[in-house]
């Protein structure tokens, strides 16, 4: 049905903005919380929050219209000439996958460490786990931020990958 493939293609791209915008801006609002530890739990909740009421269920739904796009385009993704959408869709794969099972995690075991006070007489910073957790979170946004982007940059460019 191309007559649909426009509408399609524009809820893709509506979704695609409004899962992964927050992938570029939480690790920004993170660093804010680090620099004030005393809004870090606020942070934490507010990123599993996103990340589960947002990023991921709005993520899933580009996976029904990448569907139809590539059924009303009548595209055949195992061609060759589509080797692009091919890696494209493999790291959406990753990246969702990574979301649900790495970060989600990692966002929701801050936020316990975080939901209570230092116990009385504790000094010298935060405890070593969530230095961890942080440090794996940072890390994880980073990733995700650089798969956001080379699907982005398959999806505009549709690159050839002559002789693969």
């Amino acid at each position: 049905m191309p007559e649909f493939l426009k509408l399609f293609l524009f809820l893709h791209v509506l979704a695609a903005i409004i899962a992964f915008g927050p992938t570029f801006t939480l690790p920004y609002l993170a660093v804010r919380a680090r620099r004030e530890p005393q809004h870090g739990n606020f942070m934490a909740r507010a990123s599993v929050a996103v990340s589960r009421g947002i990023i991921i269920p709005v993520a899933l739904t580009m996976a029904v219209t990448g569907v139809l796009i590539i059924w009303s385009a009548g595209i055949d993704p195992l061609a060759p000439i589509y080797r692009w959408l091919l890696l494209a869709i493999a790291l959406y794969v990753l990246a969702l996958g990574f979301a649900v099972l790495v970060q989600v995690p990692t966002g929701r075991r801050i936020v316990e460490l975080t939901s209570a006070p230092p116990p009385p007489g504790a000094t010298g910073g935060p405890p070593p786990e969530l230095l961890a957790l942080g440090q794996r979170a940072r890390l994880g946004s980073y990733l995700l931020m650089a798969l956001v982007t080379a699907i982005a940059f398959l999806m505009v460019t549709k690159p050839q990958f002559p002789g693969i």
